[in-house]
């Protein structure tokens, strides 16, 4: 009986010293394991007397279960305290500086939308935004596409219901735009489109620029002198530029703005299709039928207007051939931008 007090005072006294969960673990090994030392002495209770071993077997449990009870207070504190290993292996330096954390990045897409607003910003070039859910009107109707209009061939919509659609353009924002505001106006619209439309070169959501401008006197020339501008900030100062006769509803006269092959330098190759010059954007003078229906005066105001695909100029800023890259969020390839 003395030696079972000397050992309840000794396990007491190494589960109080003990630092780490693995020090814990001995313990409770050595004192309660198949060979420890609480364990060796039940086994030796049946060569006590019958009165001795009732009494000895009481206590012998007694002094097991505050074991156990000492052992999973001990680990809780330890967890508590967040020393669940040794002190060494926690050991850290406060003075040093923390970790970095990696930096997101930004998508090469926005990247892009963001430089081409830039420019046209700093021309004088304000930002305007539009639903994404559009109406027949303003998606078709008001930019002169009635519903029996041929053009409305080059368009596959998604359908919402008979009324309602996702627009296919961004310019729809030019007719809310103008129908509130009265002119002069020189605006640029970023945003999400959408058409039934999906291979290497198409998705069936993308990213548009529609930009106009409206005053008095505007002519092609003025137009011509914008786009030119725009994309010697874009693409640097010697890529050549050309205007080719075009049709859209919403203009007349329309073009489209060629600018010499950036991976060839004009010389032919297959991403120009060996021609050297590649499509950036179409563009126009804004047809007088569009000012009949925001109501302005076409005897008097002027304008131009321009619509460009961001993803397909992200691509040729990058030389990405396949457009599915930039939706997939691989980071292997986004974290190279």
């Amino acid at each position: 009986m003395d030696n079972v007090a000397d050992l309840q005072k000794e396990i007491r006294a190494e589960v109080g010293s003990a630092r780490s969960a693995e020090e814990l673990e001995k313990i409770r090994i050595r004192y309660l394991g198949k060979k420890g030392a609480l364990t060796r002495m039940m086994k030796n209770l049946g060569s006590l007397s019958d009165e001795e071993r009732p009494k000895a077997g009481k206590l012998l449990n007694e002094i097991k279960e505050k074991t156990e009870q000492l052992l999973e207070k001990k680990k809780g504190e330890l967890k508590d305290s967040g020393q669940t290993g040794s002190l060494a292996d926690h050991y850290f330096d406060i003075t040093l500086p923390g970790p970095k954390s990696p930096l997101g990045r930004i998508h090469p897409v926005t990247q892009v939308a963001q430089e081409i607003v830039q420019i046209f910003q700093s021309m004088g070039f304000r930002r305007e935004d539009g639903p994404d859910i559009e109406t027949d009107y303003y998606n078709f109707e008001a930019l002169n596409i009635p519903r029996n209009h041929p053009a409305r061939d080059m368009q596959d919509t998604f359908y919402v219901s008979d009324d309602l659609l996702l627009r296919t353009h961004t310019s729809p924002v030019q007719i809310r735009t103008m129908e509130t505001q009265p002119p002069p106006l020189a605006v640029i619209v970023p945003g999400k489109v959408y058409r039934r439309d999906s291979d290497v070169t198409h998705s069936p959501m993308f990213h548009q620029i529609e930009g106009f401008l409206v005053d008095e006197g505007i002519t092609f020339g003025n137009l011509k002198g914008v786009l030119e501008e725009f994309i010697h900030q874009f693409f640097g100062e010697g890529v050549g530029v050309r205007f080719r006769p075009s049709f859209f509803p919403f203009t007349e006269p329309s073009a489209e703005l060629d600018i010499k092959c950036v991976i060839c330098t004009g010389q032919g190759c297959k991403v120009c299709k060996r021609t050297g010059w590649l499509e950036i954007l179409g563009c126009g003078m804004i047809d007088p039928e569009v000012f009949r229906y925001v109501g302005y005066n076409s005897e008097r105001w002027m304008g131009f207007a321009f619509g460009m695909g961001i993803e397909r100029n992200v691509m040729l800023k990058f030389g990405i051939d396949d457009i599915r890259l930039l939706f997939e969020n691989d980071y292997r390839f986004l974290k190279q931008f």
